[in-house]
């Protein structure tokens, strides 16, 4: 859960780059991809538990490659380009991506197939959102989100799932 308070953290930071509303638009985002494939809501937290713990070490080997301020740009370029496949190719190569599909059917339950054409999509969500800890345009600083993610402490409390969960919350007190 302590992913999901630097969330709140970045939220009421002026200098970062979280909004409420964007992270409402990244939770409908994945409600309705979740809906387009119709993935179950306990399916859905599931891959992208295992989505973040697949990409984690993914991450962390180009940070040691091209240093933090070079992975925050990726991150940054990826998520302005959207979801498209050169942009995510610059992070994530197609035969990693080919190798995650079956672990994540694996341990999701989740049809293969359907797991592969959401998979892209499901990585251009987590890319936003930990983008929300970037800084500001013309603020100095780096994203405190992406630290978090990439779990310096390893105390292993980096979960996605989790913030998905506690952010519909966050969103929809009545519902919880």
């Amino acid at each position: 859960m302590s992913i999901f308070f630097d969330v709140l953290s970045a939220i009421n930071n002026p200098n970062q780059q979280a909004s409420v509303s964007q992270l409402g638009s990244i939770m409908s985002s994945v409600h309705n991809l979740a809906t387009n494939y119709g993935i179950q809501p306990s399916q859905t937290q599931s891959m992208m538990s295992v989505v973040g713990n697949l990409i984690r070490p993914v991450l962390q080997q180009q940070q040691s490659t091209i240093g933090s301020g070079g992975l925050e740009t990726l991150i940054s370029q990826a998520v302005a380009s959207g979801a498209g496949a050169s942009a995510l190719q610059s992070l994530i190569s197609p035969q990693l991506m080919q190798q995650f599909g079956p672990i994540i059917a694996q341990q999701t339950g989740m049809n293969p197939s359907l797991v592969q054409t959401a998979l892209p999509t499901f990585i251009s969500t987590v890319l936003s959102f930990l983008n929300m800890g970037a800084p500001k345009p013309g603020v100095w600083g780096s994203n405190s989100l992406l630290t978090a993610f990439l779990d310096g402490d390893k105390d292993g409390d980096a979960d996605l799932g989790d913030v998905m969960k506690f952010a519909n919350r966050f969103l929809n007190p009545a519902a919880a």
